[in-house]
């Protein structure tokens, strides 16, 4: 039972920590202390990206519809998320590290998916998924060399931009953020911002801390429209249902 508790503790610290804490009883060594909370923040995360895009496809399959949703945005976006899983994966980096991506690739294709379904193109929505299949295949599947996918991890960070700020720019365009959902949003800008954190503690990789804070950024500018149009939208309703109110008096007024 020891040993199993052991190999337990030993999932999310290593074995200096866990001679420091079980053996030593020294329960205020701060690099053991941040790694933990790095870890256990890291598997938070990854918790949490299992239902995080949930809101967002359950919005479009109640209404059966992806407007608002910039198609192209949502390519570059699951891209970038693909790009990234795929370097860390092969990088060999903890998998509390990069585990949360594994689940919104999945969720992202998904919504892919589903923009083009209720776009009227079904056939496109199958080769859409087969395809991306094919591409995260060549990519994890050892057929991808690392120094390739360094390059690319380089170049996430301007796709990434481009993604969440072509989002940006049809919520500008549009004046609303459509079948955006708001918890969905809120949730991928705190996972990044906490991502900043465990990928210095654990990779130390410069490339992976700076793909989330641009991440945290472009993530920053839709929360702060979705807040913007959210008070706009009330405003709108408000005005829409007084000029109802005054149409229905005038016609009371007629009547009598």
């Amino acid at each position: 039972m020891a040993d199993f508790a052991k190999q337990l503790m030993l999932f999310v610290m290593d074995e200096k920590c866990y001679e420091n804490y079980f053996v030593d009883f020294d329960f205020f060594d701060a690099d053991c202390m941040k790694a933990l909370i790095s870890k256990g923040l890291g598997f938070g995360i990854i918790a949490g990206s299992v239902l995080v895009k949930v809101p967002q496809i359950t919005k479009i399959l109640k209404n059966k519809s992806g407007q608002g949703i910039n198609l192209f945005s949502v390519c570059l976006d699951l891209l970038a998320i693909t790009i990234h899983m795929s370097y860390s994966f092969v990088s060999g980096f903890p998998f509390s590290a990069w585990g949360d991506t594994s689940f919104l690739a999945l969720q992202t294709a998904l919504i892919a998916v589903l923009v083009l379904f209720y776009g009227g193109s079904t056939s496109g929505a199958v080769a859409f998924g087969g395809v991306y299949s094919a591409i995260a295949y060549v990519l994890m599947g050892g057929l991808t060399p690392l120094k390739y996918l360094l390059i690319a991890q380089g170049l996430n960070i301007p796709i990434l931009l481009l993604g969440k700020l072509s989002q940006a720019y049809t919520n500008y365009r549009n004046g609303s953020t459509g079948q955006l959902s708001a918890v969905t949003c809120f949730m991928l800008l705190a996972g990044a911002l906490a991502r900043i954190f465990t990928s210095i503690q654990e990779t130390g990789d410069q490339m992976m801390i700076l793909t989330y804070g641009c991440s945290s950024f472009a993530n920053a500018v839709i929360v702060a429209q979705l807040l913007y149009y959210w008070n706009a939208d009330k405003d709108k309703k408000a005005a829409g249902a007084g000029g109802a109110s005054k149409k229905a008096k005038s016609k009371a007024k007629k009547t009598d």
